[in-house]
């Protein structure tokens, strides 16, 4: 591959005004990754994918500005494939196309894996999958979008507060940009990978969903198994061509005699392997339907859904000394702030010193209801044009509409600064609940937890905040996090939509 104009330590100059590069990450067939900082959005970390083609004419640009926007619009539906935020074309005519920067394993790093992981994270990679199947609709048009590279080295796995393992699906619709532009140099050029290619795509046609079935049942085999259901005695395309088009693959109970494996899942990866499109599953629905088919056929141990009023208070309270536990009880609702439905954050002085906490009022009917919603977390920092803090706490409750209690966090206010650093060095924050309705009193004290990870970006944020120099635009800042408030509210929800099974009360 040649060198990135941009891969020299030297280049300091930021890309499309925005951009600072920083350094090379990754690297393969399909181009090279750096991360960079936003400048407009304070020094963000973000991920730039250079592809390897050079965009050479008008058409080209068009066709990739298409796809990437495709891109894009796809990546705001599904918490299961990475963000694309911008693309455009370098000065020297490559593409490029920036997404989030994710701090995860490829797939390709973990397998194999057992069944219960291999069932947790294939049905993230199928709600993805089915998605962009589904497509976009532009102009009132829907464009279904296929990936046409899917394989393990596309999958990321990160760690996720709300589902342990969260996987993100990579570079949606570069693929496709990458093959209609390829050049006509040879019939067999193609941006495929050859183990993972459907029969219809070496062959050059036209591809639908059951393309990327194809690839996924080649994912499916190698992620039990850690072995690909052919082993051609080359890894040239002719080899890999007889394979695909001719050869049936290897039975899973061949390649790995100690895994046992349920008949119905050993028939639904086959099923994907079928050469023939038309034999394979139509849709990712099926095989969705497949994976719920084997969860309530207790073949896998997996934890099962407890009934909320069975969930003790012990577990509602676990995260909480006691003494934290009966401060709160003993509080009164601030004489200076109004009688109505509002959350604020405050430190407790408790004999061990300060602890944050979450007050809210809120009517009788809301605090009983919520008593056991699971509690999750998530927190935005921004530092320029003014260091500011998102903290926001969600109430969740399948049968109940979504209870979020945001607070913004001026980081130049010591005190502000001290309550930051508490939840840092408190692994467990109350929620305090006063009722809307006289006499006003506290009715409910639960508690909310932060993993390590959260917890030691906290204590990153703090520093960075002590150090930053003076600033006087806190609306600007306020005003970029409210916007990403918004699409963090989809992506949370729908992570907790993807999550099977789940225990109520405190995480």
């Amino acid at each position: 591959m040649n060198q990135s104009p941009f891969a020299s330590p030297s280049n300091t100059g930021l890309l499309a005004n925005r951009y600072q590069l920083k350094q090379l990450i990754g690297s393969g067939g399909m181009g090279e990754v750096f991360l960079a900082d936003d400048i407009l959005l304070g020094g963000t970390p973000v991920a730039i994918k250079f592809l390897a083609k050079t965009v050479a004419n008008t058409k080209m640009q068009q066709d990739f500005a298409r796809e990437a926007l495709m891109s894009a619009a796809l990546s705001q539906r599904s918490v299961h494939i990475v963000r694309a935020y911008d693309y455009g074309v370098s000065e020297k005519g490559q593409p490029f196309y920036v997404m989030e920067y994710l701090c995860g394993k490829s797939l390709k790093d973990l397998i194999p894996l057992s069944l219960p992981m291999f069932v947790t994270l294939l049905r993230q990679i199928c709600l993805g999958l089915q998605c962009a199947h589904q497509g976009i609709n532009i102009d009132g048009k829907v464009y279904p979008l296929v990936h046409r590279d899917i394989k393990p080295a596309n999958i990321l796995v990160i760690p996720d507060p709300i589902l342990d393992k969260l996987v993100k699906i990579l570079d949606f619709g570069i693929a496709k940009f990458l093959n209609y532009t390829s050049t006509a140099s040879t019939s067999r050029e193609f941006n495929g990978t050859l183990p993972y290619c459907s029969p219809e795509q070496l062959d050059g046609e036209k591809l639908d969903s059951r393309s990327d079935i194809y690839s996924l049942g080649v994912m499916m085999f190698e992620m039990l198994t850690g072995k690909k259901p052919w082993q051609p005695e080359t890894d040239y395309f002719g080899a890999w061509y007889k394979a695909h088009h001719f050869e049936p693959p290897q039975a899973i109970a061949d390649v790995n005699p100690s895994l046992k494996l349920p008949q119905d899942l050993d028939n639904l990866i086959m099923a994907c392997l079928a050469k023939k499109a038309s034999d394979r599953p139509q849709n990712i629905a099926q095989i969705l339907r497949g994976l719920e088919s084997l969860g309530q056929q207790n073949y896998l141990s997996l934890p099962k859904n407890l009934p909320a009023k069975s969930t003790p208070s012990s577990l509602l309270l676990s995260g909480l000394s006691t003494t934290v536990e009966q401060t709160c009880w003993q509080l009164l609702w601030p004489q200076d702030k109004p009688i109505q439905e509002i959350v604020f954050p405050k430190l407790l002085d408790i004999k061990q010193g300060f602890v944050a906490a979450l007050w809210l009022m809120l009517p009788k009917h809301e605090i009983k209801n919520h008593t056991f919603s699971s509690r999750y977390n998530q927190f935005i920092f921004i530092k320029s044009p003014h260091p500011m803090l998102l903290w926001v706490t969600l109430l969740y409750n399948r049968q109940l509409t979504p209870k979020w209690l945001p607070c913004y966090l001026d980081m130049q206010n010591l005190q502000n600064r001290r309550l930051v650093n508490s939840l840092a060095e408190n692994k467990d924050y109350p929620l305090i609940f006063f009722t809307l309705e006289a006499p006003h009193t506290c009715t409910n004290v639960i508690s909310s937890h932060i993993d390590p990870t959260q917890r030691q970006m906290l204590k990153t944020w703090v520093k960075q905040s002590q150090n930053l120099p003076p600033s006087c635009q806190p609306h600007l800042s306020k005003h970029l996090l409210k916007q990403q408030y918004k699409q963090m509210q989809s992506q949370l929800l729908q992570r907790l939509e993807s999550k099977p099974l789940v225990v109520s009360g405190h995480i």
